[in-house]
């Protein structure tokens, strides 16, 4: 595993140069339009300017928020009304134009089919031949005589044969004539010759009645007298059904379209002979009135010629009910509908409808084209001319024509359609074509297009599609799709994603080749292209490609000085940015849910390529420069270097939009590696500006509180270089644990340096500009630095969360194990740790200022409190310092954080504390009332400080000082006695804690009898003495005494035998005290056991002595307290020799120089303290 250091000290070796960005070839030239999302280059001004740096780094990430929402927000704010871009147009898709002599036959054609216009037109058609004719004149650009001329040709020619074509559909509701409840039911249909309109009127008044006059039939020719066995058709029977399905359908010749009428019968079946059969086999009849007479006849000649008995009326047919549809009230497109049954007389009883579809077309047309050409192709070339003149006189938004013609245009194409018997499906193929067609040049809705598809795929009827029709159909698809393959190779200019109107007009385009490819008709008729999505992929990828070369051309990112290149390179990575946007938020949602090809991932994966060769290529030669020439890193080829890697980061980042089988394996993975020697100087560069941001903003702080808070600009600016920071780091995202950890620990390093100098900075700034301020001034100004302290302080204390050291503790416990993680830990773990005890040291040197220049004042007040005689009352001799005190308070507080406000007055309640303890110290001796004074004054200031729970804590008030303040007025306002009581206190108290001293100790055994009110003492024997004597020995003896002596005025001293050169010494003596009950029940009541040296020429040494309390021995219960005391095992004292001038008591007892027994008891101790220094 590789170590931490090793990982410390890895940087990016120079490494060998591959190709050359020079080696580019040239871009294609295939679209000249400027490429799109071209992001606009950062201004920059002097490259070394301190100032703008942090700015031009924000400019730098604000610049990548910016491409990132670019599209949504050019999309949102783009106007939707604005027009696209123009379309490229392949002038081999483009149809030729139609002939000065094709034209004229065109408008023949156009004018024959308005001379012969047959059906009642609707109300969008146009009526007059004069309006029709001059639209005509415009569309096809002829003068009035051409026109007269054409006219009169077409009039003089054979008008139009017509012929109705019948489509018996189905019936509902039909009477039912069977025993079983149903009915049989069959048509029977033809056409009834002209009638004059006085007979028209007739038959209006009886239009229950179909039989006609003899005298008409009279009236006609010999021809007309016979009707052919071929103007009848009849359906098949549909047995025992209410509501038949016949589904058939008829032609009839017509002689006079503004006066024959459609006559049709349906009869219930009652035998076995088939209708039809009968009507084929019967030659002709004649003599019979009427076409309903004619029906019934050969009805009876069926039945005569079938099984039944001739004449029977028994199996005669039922009559279910009849339609008249007179042929000049078929409207232009014909019928499609339900019509009602009528009865053919007031007896009849009929009920229910039957659906026909009924079509008036021509059969035969004297028109040039007509001759010579296919309706079909007549149709297409009539509207190819008008759609050309249609589209030429839209004056709004022509490029979103939904293809809608006017009346006249309407009107002309209609007719025509239904004269030459086009059916929908053929019209729909013909006007796709045109359309289609129309669009490769002069662009128009998609919509309209895609309506055209849905329109043929609803129609589509392979049978009626054979021949011509089929492979013109084929070739308008071939067209159109490697038109619109055309316009997807160059989309991001024909359809830039800023722009909405082209953008809805991309998506049209997509579901329309979408659509066309799940359509029967292109399978049908394309057969071998059923991979169109293949094709869209590759164009997506070559265009991708021709774009990126485009952006190399623009920008040139290998002309130039190094720095250059790399800013041009910037240029290009944001661009392929703001296209991978684009492309992940625009254009995938189109071509997926279209026609399911994933347009980002194809284009992603080539340009991320591409990019990741260039900047390798460039980053090479950059961390070539830097190594070889081992310079210092400029501050702008470090903000370039940055930018660019923010741009790659930003690239990068769209790699989570691709499947996770595609992002694995991407060029820009690892590019981090390309920056790592960079980054390291680049950190200098920022930690050098951060300095200079600093020193600037210490030298501009005017020291004033800002925006409502307690810490001025320089604080805020400081905070903010450092959030700035942070931000550069956060947002560049190191991927690499050690790397990270390395610049992690830089960082923080440098942030805790910054920090701990700007607090010296500011303080500074303080003690050289305090000469001559006002004392609040100053106290405000030095309370507003510490907060600034404190407010970076607590800044750093955010350094963990905020550079996330727990993930990379755990980046780097995966990959260097547990020793990893406790370096991470204990790095920058230490570092904070040291500059937080460094801040706290500059925030005490604060403090220490604020309260120096407190110092003369509270000395003031202290000494007029300790000058104020007696008969001043306590608060008087006070309030002077509490007033001031106060006073203080108030200026803290409205200038303090509530931290470093608890910090300033714990500092001065400390010192006022020591300034009291050295008053004390200057005036031993004195009254009592001077320290009753005191501690009144020390009781106020720590309610005053405590402040109800609102200031400091009791707690924290009552120690250190406190307790040795407190205690020195307690002993000083004592009695000498009760000072010397006090003493050996402490004394006992001391002997209780002694163990093991290298002083010795001495054996001995107490035992009280109570009725005697004796004491007795033996001494046995002591140990482990010190030498006292040249020869190393001692000749040591005890002394015997109770203390303290106010309280055994009449106990002597006792004392043992002289043991000669022995440390060592067996006693083995008994002593005798006595000791009333008033004596021993004192706690202070003690016997002291003083081991002496005997000297025979000078003054005998102190060897050690020890104390033992009156109560262990005496009181009543001990076992020491009875008369088998004798018995109880002996007690080891140890020995102890402290100085008695050390202990408060004794300067105390020393000072009062009137007090006889004080200072008889100081005079004893320090003869002892005299020999112990002799020795």
């Amino acid at each position: 595993m590789t170590t931490l250091l090793d990982l410390k000290s890895s940087v990016m070796r120079q490494v060998q140069r591959s190709q050359s960005l020079r080696g580019r070839r040239e871009p294609a030239t295939s679209v000249s339009s400027p490429p799109s999302h071209r992001p606009d280059p950062q201004p920059r001004g002097a490259p070394e300017e301190k100032g703008e740096f942090f700015e031009r780094m924000n400019n730098i990430l604000q610049k990548q928020e910016n491409i990132l929402h670019a599209d949504n927000a050019e999309c949102q704010g783009g106007s939707s009304t604005a027009a696209p871009p123009p379309e490229h147009i392949d002038q081999a898709f483009v149809p030729d134009r139609a002939s000065r002599r094709e034209l004229d036959l065109l408008y023949e054609e156009a004018v024959y089919t308005v001379v012969n216009r047959v059906g009642v037109p609707s109300p969008e058609y146009v009526a007059g031949e004069g309006d029709i004719f001059s639209y005509l004149l415009k569309v096809f650009d002829l003068g009035q005589e051409e026109h007269d001329i054409t006219l009169q040709r077409v009039q003089e020619s054979k008008r139009a044969s017509f012929s109705l074509r019948v489509s018996v559909m189905k019936g509902k509701n039909l009477m039912a004539k069977d025993a079983n409840g149903y009915s049989d039911p069959y048509c029977m249909l033809g056409i009834l010759l002209g009638q004059s309109p006085r007979e028209t009127e007739e038959k209006k008044e009886r239009k229950f009645s179909f039989r006609k006059r003899k005298d008409k039939l009279e009236k006609r020719s010999s021809v007309k007298e016979v009707l052919a066995a071929r103007c009848i058709q009849v359906t098949e029977v549909k047995p025992e059904t209410l509501n038949p399905v016949w589904n058939e359908h008829f032609v009839f010749d017509i002689d006079d379209v503004h006066s024959d009428l459609l006559h049709l019968d349906i009869w219930d079946h009652d035998d076995d002979v088939s209708v039809a059969e009968a009507c084929k086999k019967l030659n002709e009849v004649s003599g019979f009135r009427g076409m309903g007479r004619y029906f019934k006849q050969i009805a009876k000649s069926v039945r005569s010629n079938g099984t039944a008995a001739s004449g029977s009326e028994e199996n005669a047919d039922d009559f279910l009910g009849c339609i008249n549809v007179p042929l000049n009230e078929i409207p232009v497109v014909g019928y499609d509908k339900w019509f009602k049954l009528e009865p053919r007389s007031s007896a009849s009883k009929v009920q229910g409808e039957c659906y026909l579809i009924l079509k008036l077309f021509t059969t035969q047309r004297d028109t040039t084209l007509s001759k010579r050409d296919s309706n079909i192709f007549i149709h297409k070339k009539m509207l190819s001319q008008i759609l050309e003149y249609e589209h030429a006189h839209i004056q709004k938004e022509p490029y979103n024509w939904n293809g809608q013609v006017t009346p006249p245009a309407w009107t002309v194409l209609s007719h025509h359609a239904v004269q030459t018997d086009l059916s929908p499906l053929q019209q729909a193929i013909i006007r796709w074509q045109c359309y289609s067609s129309h669009h490769r040049s002069q662009r128009v809705c998609y919509t309209l297009l895609l309506r055209l598809l849905r329109t043929i795929d609803a129609e589509w009827d392979p049978p009626e599609v054979r021949g011509d029709l089929e492979r013109q159909l084929s070739d308008s698809f071939r067209l159109h799709i490697e038109h619109c393959l055309g316009l997807m190779k160059n989309m991001r200019q024909v359809f830039p994603s800023s722009c909405p109107s082209a953008i809805t007009r991309c998506e049209l385009m997509l579901r329309g080749i979408g659509h066309m490819q799940t359509m029967q008709a292109f399978k049908t008729v394309c057969p071998l292209r059923n991979e169109l999505h293949l094709e869209i992929a590759t164009v997506v990828k070559k265009g991708t490609a021709e774009w990126y070369e485009n952006i190399i051309s623009e920008y040139k990112p290998e002309k130039g000085a190094l720095e250059e290149q790399l800013r041009r390179l910037v240029q290009v990575v944001d661009a392929v940015c703001a296209d991978a946007q684009s492309g992940q938020n625009v254009y995938n949602k189109l071509f997926y849910s279209a026609v399911k090809v994933d347009f980002f991932s194809i284009s992603y994966r080539q340009l991320e390529k591409l990019v990741a060769d260039d900047v390798s290529v460039a980053m090479e030669r950059v961390c070539g420069t830097l190594e070889q020439e081992s310079t210092r890193l400029t501050q702008s080829m470090g903000e370039t270097l940055f930018e660019l890697y923010m741009s790659l980061k930003t690239l990068k980042r769209f790699r989570e939009f691709l499947p996770l089988k595609d992002a694995k394996m991407l060029a820009l993975t690892s590019f981090h590696n390309w920056f790592k020697s960079s980054i390291h100087k680049w950190l200098q560069i920022v930690h050098e500006r951060s300095c200079d941001r600093i020193r600037k903003a210490v030298d501009m702080d005017q020291l004033e509180p800002v925006h409502q808070t307690k810490h001025s600009s320089s604080a805020v600016d400081v905070t903010a270089c450092f959030s700035q920071v942070q931000d550069f780091w956060s947002q560049l995202a190191w991927p690499d644990s050690a790397g990270a950890f390395i610049f992690v620990t830089r960082l923080t390093d440098n942030f805790c340096s910054e920090a701990v100098s700007y607090s010296e900075m500011i303080k500074r700034k303080i003690e050289t500009s305090q000469l001559g301020q006002d004392h609040k001034i100053l106290t405000v100004q030095l309370c507003i630095a510490l907060n600034n302290t404190e407010h970076v302080r607590v800044f750093l204390g955010g350094l963990p969360r905020d550079l996330d050291w727990p993930g990379l503790e755990q980046a780097m416990e995966e990959s260097c194990g547990a020793e990893g993680k406790e370096q991470v830990n204990k790095a920058l773990n230490g570092q904070l740790y040291n500059a937080d005890l460094d801040l706290q040291r500059e925030a005490k040197r604060l403090i220490t200022l604020l309260t120096d220049k407190m110092l003369s004042e509270l000395r003031r007040y202290i000494q007029h409190i300790s000058l104020s005689p007696d008969s001043i009352n306590n608060d008087d001799a006070v309030s002077p310092l509490m007033k001031y005190l106060h006073d203080t308070l108030v200026i803290l507080s409205e200038s303090l954080l509530k931290e470093n406000l608890t910090r300033v007055l714990h500092s001065m309640w400390e010192l006022l504390l020591r300034m009291i303890l050295d008053t004390i110290a200057e005036n031993r001796g004195v009254q009592v009332e001077f320290y009753n004074r005191f501690q009144y004054t020390v009781e106020a200031l720590l309610q005053f400080f405590h402040a109800e729970g609102e200031g400091l804590v009791l707690e924290d008030m009552k120690s250190g000082d406190y307790k040795a303040l407190d205690e020195e007025l307690k002993l000083n306002k004592c009695s000498s006695f009760e000072l010397i009581e006090q003493y050996f206190l402490e004394k006992i108290s001391q002997q209780r804690t002694l163990k093991h001293t290298r002083f010795g100790r001495i054996s001995v055994k107490c035992y009280y009898d109570a009725p005697e009110q004796r004491l007795t003492v033996e001494i046995l024997h002591a140990a482990d003495l010190i030498a006292l004597d040249a020869n190393g020995l001692s000749d040591p003896f005890i002394i015997m005494e109770l203390c303290p002596h106010h309280l055994f005025p009449m106990a002597k001293s006792q004392r043992t035998q002289v043991k000669l050169k022995t440390l060592h010494p067996v006693f083995d003596e008994i002593f005798y005290f006595h000791v009333s009950p008033e004596q021993y029940r004192h706690r202070f009541a003690c016997l002291i056991f003083t081991v002496m040296d005997y000297d025979w020429l000078s003054t005998n040494d102190f060897a050690g002595e020890a104390v033992a309390p009156l109560s262990d021995y005496c009181w009543p219960g001990r076992p020491n307290a009875s008369a088998s005391g004798k018995n109880v095992q002996p007690s080891i004292l140890h020995l102890s020799r402290n100085k008695p001038s050390e202990k408060p008591i004794m300067r105390m007892l020393d000072a009062r120089t009137g007090d006889k027994e004080a200072q008889e008891f100081v005079r004893r101790l320090k003869e002892i303290e005299k020999s112990m220094e002799e020795e």
